[in-house]
């Protein structure tokens, strides 16, 4: 496939394996991606994890502030395919209707559940036991076009987000390189998605990072582990907020209120909630950097966090 014109669009570190795969086995002649952003208290201006990638093999580079109005630089290439992966803008008609074979993307959830820019927050957050990923027919509505191919992931207890998103980004990479040829010569599937078993995965807000204690213990590791390694779960510690990174749960009959911290040891801080103990294992302290939380303990008076409730 190495006759076969691409360009790729994509922004983050999910999106470098799968161009990555792009560039050993096709021409990529333009890559796209989302405009350099100032991060950091020192406001670094900082390029994409894909266009690191793309200029460390000499491919053009653009970077359209809004897709929708400048995309011309697209419409010169005479390229065969597009194929996108997390690139985060809305990409118009025109573009989509420009390459002879189409455009493709990547998306991380098995289609139709999990629209959207979060699909792997929401799948952990969900407690779903298996997730994956879609190659697909792009579409002017979000992630509607058609089914291609699919790869399963059955999700491990000790899966994050962070572990997830390296996963699925390798399993679409190759999934994609696997798909491809039946794409050039015609004989790929096109599966209509059924509407009827559509769900979204929004991108995370502010509000849904903190722990509600009045939940089940599973739901609450769920929304742990959901989002870690960002943008991290918290409640609030004598009115500060408190990150969680990593958390154990044990059922067991409760006689405080939920909410209540119910055990403080030199290694150990448990939370009551409707149906056990939540045990903290790993956190942030508002100011500080992430620690187990035995650290953390070393340096507080455990007798005044006895009874006290978390928000």
């Amino acid at each position: 496939m190495k006759g076969l014109k691409v360009i790729f669009m994509g922004t983050p570190d999910f999106a470098v394996p799968v161009l990555q795969k792009l560039i050993e086995n096709t021409n990529v002649v333009l890559v796209v991606t989302q405009p350099d952003k100032l991060v950091g208290r020192k406001q670094v201006l900082t390029p994409t994890p894909v266009k690191v990638e793309a200029e460390k093999h000499h491919i053009p580079v653009f970077q359209p502030p809004k897709i929708k109005s400048d995309y011309n630089a697209i419409l010169n290439t005479e390229a065969d395919i597009i194929i996108t992966c997390a690139y985060g803008q809305i990409i118009p008609k025109a573009i989509l209707d420009y390459p002879r074979l189409g455009c493709i993307n990547v998306h991380a959830s098995l289609l139709p559940k999990y629209r959207g820019g979060a699909p792997i927050h929401k799948c952990l957050l969900n407690g779903e036991e298996k997730t994956g990923v879609t190659i697909m027919y792009m579409a002017e509505k979000m992630d509607n076009g058609d089914i291609i191919s699919q790869a399963e992931y059955v999700i491990q207890e000790s899966d994050n987000v962070g572990t997830l998103h390296e996963k699925l980004s390798l399993l679409g990479a190759n999934l994609l390189i696997d798909t491809l040829p039946s794409i050039v010569n015609g004989t790929n599937q096109r599966i209509k998605q059924n509407i009827s078993e559509v769900t979204f995965a929004y991108n995370i807000k502010r509000e849904e990072e903190r722990l509600d204690f009045h939940k089940k213990g599973i739901e609450i590791i769920n929304h742990v582990r959901g989002l870690n390694p960002w943008p991290l779960a918290n409640f609030l510690l004598n009115d500060t907020e408190f990150k969680v990174i990593e958390a154990r749960f044990e059922q067991k009959e409760i006689k405080n209120e939920v909410g209540t911290i119910v055990e403080v040891t030199k290694n150990t801080f448990g939370i009551a909630c409707m149906d056990g103990v939540i045990y903290l294992e790993k956190v942030k302290p508002f100011g500080k950097k992430e620690m187990h939380i035995a650290d953390y303990l070393n340096g507080v008076d455990k007798e005044k966090l006895i009874g006290k409730k978390v928000g």
